[in-house]
C-alpha cells in the first residue's frame, strides 16, 4: 500500500470552514479514481496546521490520480485558502 502524508500550510484567516468543505468535496471526487483507499484530514490538538493522509493501492495509482484533471481542479479551488504550498511525504507499507 502507498501512503501520502501532506503537511498543509497555514489556512488563510477566516477560511477554515471553507478549507474543511473543500477537503470533503475533493475526497468525494478522488474516490472515483482507481486504487483510491481512503483520505483523512487531521487537525492538530494544539497549535499547528492540518495534515492529510491519503491511502492508495500503489504509487502508480496515486500518481494517476495526482496528475488527473480532478487534482488540477481541486488544487485550483484550494490555492486561495492556503498561505503557501502543501508539503507531501511518500511512504510504502512494510510487508512482513
Amino acid at each position: 500500500m502507498f501512503i501520502n502524508i501532506v503537511n498543509f500550510p497555514p489556512i488563510v484567516e477566516g477560511q477554515d470552514e471553507a478549507f474543511r468543505t473543500w477537503f470533503a468535496w475533493s475526497t468525494e471526487e478522488y474516490k472515483s479514481h482507481k486504487g483510491f483507499i481512503s483520505r483523512k484530514l487531521l487537525k492538530p490538538m494544539e497549535n499547528g496546521n492540518y495534515v492529510g493522509v491519503v491511502e492508495h493501492e500503489s504509487y502508480d495509482t496515486f500518481m494517476a490520480m495526482h496528475t488527473s484533471s480532478t487534482q488540477a481542479e481541486a488544487r485550483k479551488r484550494v490555492d486561495k485558502l492556503m498561505q503557501g504550498d502543501p508539503t507531501p511525504h511518500f511512504f510504502a507499507t512494510v510487508e512482513e
